[in-house]
């Protein structure tokens, strides 16, 4: 779909959008310009397919996406209220059918959101102009597409989708070659743009096989020396030194872009919808609100924040933590003397007014993402108050029930979620595993036993890209054991 799917907002819409937008400054809230555009339902389902880029590469995930939410919305068992995209300017999409108070809500949540993106440590390195990087990456799959076959192209793209999460968030920090992603660097033998990703595959290619050097000689520009790929990098190992044909490794490159470009908002989605909740509720309730729409506000953000037993609502735990942490830094609930303190009346009634709560929840906002969010500020009676308890399924009685009360046993279970963005940590150990140009990699184990029906499906995929046998080391119940495959059979020792 192109932009003109959507149109700039105007009228009354426009006058919200600067009312909201002073609330936001007034708040405290710091962000680039956000520009809201207004579409239909139908518009806004292909844009949540794809990640908020409209001019995204093809592919059938995207279409499966945008039909599941699409019968969602047609049998009234989700609506999507808002899209918003970390770029600079921030684009932010609305609904037209919403009413005058949804819409008011989603502009104090998006304002937010945008605060959030601008302002996170772990968004620091983020390409801000990725609406047009995107649309480069469409343009050259569509490329590759018309030239090599697109059931081709898609086979590979989904192999490549299936190791995405393989990824090292220290990453997030250095300086990438992404930065480079408009350079205009041509190979004569596409005359098109050729992606950093391909010129750092081209480089290693020709290190390790200077016979094959005459592949990069057309390169009209010299890239700077590339730096040793970190193990859990897996993706910029495979695009460097697996067998691939030019085109393949531009994919991976490509693919490897976006992935990273997603991976904050996996790793803070807790602190990200917990701050866009907490500034959305707080400008609704104390400025925008007229008297008329205080019930239709709070049956909507009762909606919002409704929990479940099968996983926990991320709006929900992050603007509740958001409040108890701004409220334990007004009272003095925090430190030595208050943690040791053995009265529970004299606890109870703590307050010692220090006020730097609001200070407080931004330098968090600021610093952390969720692991460690969670890490440091989840408390016991935060977890009694908002009911937050580990449960399992009972077969007997068909529901899910209580597993346990304890804070310890709660918390590590949240960590464990959140640990790796939710992911097994996986490293390459050796590319030459039994002297024969295998591929070994080791799962980090940290309590958690891989899926090995998923493994299994990981290392086929891995296998097809290496196109060598693949192993990964790895601990199931209690013992070191190698999954591998050859191509042909599936093994576990």
């Amino acid at each position: 779909m192109s932009m003109n799917r959507s149109r700039p907002i105007s009228g009354e819409l426009l006058r919200l959008k600067e009312e909201i937008e002073k609330y936001a400054v007034d708040a405290g809230l710091d962000f680039p310009e956000v520009i809201f555009e207004s579409c239909d339902y139908d518009t806004i389902n292909i844009l949540a397919a794809q990640g908020g880029f409209p001019n995204r590469y093809p592919h059938w995930k995207f279409g499966m996406d945008y039909d599941r939410m699409y019968k969602g919305y047609a049998y009234g068992m989700q609506k999507i209220y808002e899209m918003v995209v970390n770029t600079d300017p921030c684009y932010a999409y609305l609904l037209n059918a919403n009413n005058t108070v949804d819409q008011k809500i989603v502009m104090a949540h998006v304002y937010a959101h945008a605060d959030f993106f601008w302002n996170n440590s772990w968004f620091s390195n983020t390409n801000r102009k990725m609406m047009d990087v995107m649309a480069n990456h469409g343009t050259k799959i569509r490329r590759y597409m018309n030239r090599y076959g697109q059931d081709k192209i898609e086979k590979f793209i989904d192999t490549v989708l299936s190791l995405d999460n393989l990824l090292d968030t220290n990453v997030l920090f250095e300086k990438t070659d992404f930065e480079n992603s408009k350079a205009a660097v041509t190979v004569n033998e596409y005359d098109a743009e050729i992606s950093p990703a391909l010129r750092s595959f081209m480089r290693a290619r020709e290190n390790s096989m200077p016979h094959e050097a005459e592949v990069a000689a057309d390169l009209k520009v010299e890239a700077p020396e590339e730096k040793a790929s970190s193990p859990r990098d897996v993706l910029k190992f495979l695009m460097q030194n697996a067998p691939l044909e030019d085109w393949e490794a531009d994919i991976i490159g490509i693919l490897r872009e976006e992935a990273y470009y997603f991976l904050p908002q996996r790793m803070t989605k807790i602190m990200n919808e917990g701050w866009a909740s907490y500034w959305h509720s707080k400008i609704m309730t104390e400025k925008a609100l007229e008297a008329s729409e205080i019930i239709h506000f709070a049956d909507h953000h009762a909606g919002v924040m409704a929990m479940s037993r099968k996983q926990l609502n991320p709006y929900k735990v992050g603007i509740e933590l958001f409040r108890d942490i701004e409220y334990r830094w007004d009272t003095g609930r925090f430190g030595k003397e208050y943690n040791e303190c053995t009265d529970m009346h004299i606890k109870d009634n703590w307050d010692l007014q220090v006020n730097k709560g609001r200070e407080k929840i931004f330098e968090i906002r600021k610093t952390h993402n969720d692991l460690t969010f969670i890490d440091e500020f989840l408390t016991p009676e935060f977890c009694v108050r908002q009911q937050i308890f580990t449960y399992n399924y009972n077969p007997t009685t068909g529901r899910n029930e209580i597993d346990s009360r304890e804070f310890a046993e709660i918390k590590q279970t949240l960590l464990d979620q959140l640990s790796n963005f939710g992911t097994p940590v996986i490293e390459v150990e050796n590319s030459n595993f039994n002297n024969r140009s295998e591929l070994l990699l080791r799962h980090v184990h940290f309590g958690n036993d891989l899926d090995l029906n998923q493994a299994q499906e990981t290392i086929k995929n891995l296998y097809m890209i290496w196109k060598r046998p693949v192993s990964v080391i790895s601990t199931v119940e209690d013992k070191e054991t190698l999954l591998s495959f050859d191509g042909k059979e599936y093994r576990q020792s």
